[in-house]
């Protein structure tokens, strides 16, 4: 096995209400926030996982939550300059930041690019007042507007605009319309993702009712055409940017490269290839527990073992538009192309994936039915 880029992902738990979707490790906040406690904490987890750094430095950070614009400049200032001093940046790093627009006031993302963020996410949701009611968003249609326009003056390299669709009562007309304002407001890349009801959220005990088959279909179709039309470039499930602008981050989780998790319930991969060896890790959960300073950070650890790793490449790598080397799959799964020949065979049989030489490209149909490419990697 060969020692992938790494990155880091930074948990923020605290957010200003929990939304009836959300299954993220997300907790409403109470009174003040401890965000120099925290910061102390997450540097203390960070020493922890030293070890596992393997002399790389970091290609890329994603600091996520909650809502992690909650914390001030001050405080990312401290963290990013403590992390580079302990492990130090790839040349043109990205780090992004998530934001709330209903936690955005001026001037706010600029102090953030002077702590060194240089990459803002903008949890916009919606655009219509209904819908972001329905989803329990505490912002409302003109703050999304301001905080894109926020991130456009702030000196960013990049920003992204976090878009759903598939929602409470939602016409194909109100996606659209929803997209199209997005686009207005030209973020050079967008996430654009259907909205699932997922196990234990207020949406999983109340349904909500969503939109019927066909127009979700008729949504998805439409909305990838109208994003192309404007030179939005599909290059993963729901990653659309302009030419150049692709999230780097999120891209090394799908080339299945390694990432330290800090933070409550942050998760990891990490490979070691010595020992021949993929391991995950996930952190303490809850804050109170996290910042116990009688208790570990280190919540639970777990092999990936062989068996399981042309699964967890493929989950991740299939999700990609861009083709897939194939000695990539040696080099991170520490495993021969001869041990899953005959799962490829059977997926070109199906025209679910075609053999380039080097490479393996996932199909239209691919795509289009990628849980069936999935479930034939097994």
């Amino acid at each position: 096995m060969k020692l992938p880029p790494l990155s880091l992902y930074i948990h923020v738990p605290w957010c200003v209400q929990k939304c009836p979707y959300c299954d993220f490790n997300s907790h409403g906040q109470k009174g003040t926030i401890p965000e120099t406690e925290y910061v102390q904490h997450l540097l203390a987890d960070l020493q922890q996982d030293l070890h596992l750094v393997q002399e790389r430095k970091i290609h890329s950070i994603f600091v996520g939550g909650g809502t992690p614009s909650l914390l001030s400049g001050k405080a990312y200032d401290t963290l990013l300059s403590e992390i580079e001093r302990l492990i130090g940046f790839e040349p043109n790093i990205e780090i992004t930041l998530e934001a709330n627009p209903g936690t955005v006031e001026k001037d706010r993302f600029k102090h953030y690019v002077t702590a060194g963020i240089n990459r803002i996410s903008i949890g916009v949701q919606s655009m219509q007042s209904d819908k972001l009611k329905a989803l329990g968003r505490i912002h409302d249609e003109q703050e999304a507007v301001n905080a894109a326009h926020e991130a456009e003056q702030a000196g960013l390299n990049s920003f992204n605009l976090d878009l759903m669709h598939g929602l409470p009562n939602q016409t194909l007309d109100d996606a659209l319309s929803d997209l199209r304002e997005a686009i207005a407001l030209n973020p050079p890349h967008l996430s654009w993702y259907q909205l699932t009801i997922e196990p234990n959220t207020q949406f999983a005990s109340k349904p909500p009712v969503l939109p019927e088959d066909d127009i979700l279909w008729d949504i998805q179709e439409q909305g990838q055409q109208l994003l192309a039309e404007h030179g939005y470039e599909q290059y993963e499930i729901s990653g659309y940017s302009k030419k150049g602008f692709q999230c780097q981050h999120n891209l090394n989780y799908w080339r299945f490269g390694d990432y330290l998790g800090i933070g409550c319930g942050a998760h990891g991969k990490i490979t070691l290839p010595d020992d021949n060896r993929i391991v995950r890790t996930v952190k303490v959960k809850h804050p109170r527990g996290y910042m116990d300073l009688t208790k570990p950070y280190m919540d639970s650890t777990w092999d990936v073992s062989e068996e399981e790793r042309p699964f967890e490449f493929f989950m991740n790598r299939f999700r990609l538009q861009e083709a897939c080397p194939k000695q990539d799959f040696e080099d991170f799964t520490g495993l021969a192309l001869e041990s899953v020949q005959p799962l490829i065979d059977d997926a070109i049989k199906k025209e679910l994936l075609e053999d380039i030489g080097h490479s393996w490209l996932v199909t239209i149909k691919g795509h289009r039915y990628l849980n069936d490419l999935l479930e034939s990697m097994v």
